[in-house]
């Protein structure tokens, strides 16, 4: 790790790779839509896909992949799996990412371009 201004050290490449695959998860609306309403509070699948607009499957297909790298947790409530963010910290990314940008287009209509890189 190197020290870099400010007293920050560079994480290490296992947890950028981490990282990255997290955001690469929440680079799907659906996903972020999701998260989006799980952020809101807790939920089960059948809820979730008539808020989200998705079919059941879909929306469980992405709830598992979601769960898989850790960013959902479920538990059973008799036959019934409800959907939840356990970690306030990625409920508070999710958060303010969508309600910034909510207020930006608010201000300005322009959509945000994906640059490469």
């Amino acid at each position: 790790m190197t020290d870099r201004a400010g007293g920050h050290d560079d994480p290490p490449a296992e947890v950028l790779a981490e990282a990255a695959a997290a955001f690469g998860l929440l680079a799907s609306t659906a996903r972020l839509h999701l998260m989006w309403a799980l952020s809101q509070g807790e939920s089960d699948v059948t809820h979730l896909a008539d808020r989200v607009g998705g079919a059941l499957p879909a929306v469980s297909q992405h709830l598992a992949k979601l769960k898989l790298a850790g960013l959902v947790r479920s538990r059973r409530e008799g036959r019934r799996q409800i959907y939840y963010i356990d970690d306030p910290d990625v409920v508070t990314l999710v958060r303010v990412m969508v309600g910034q940008l909510t207020a930006r287009t608010r201000h300005s209509p322009a959509p945000l371009r994906a640059t490469g890189g």
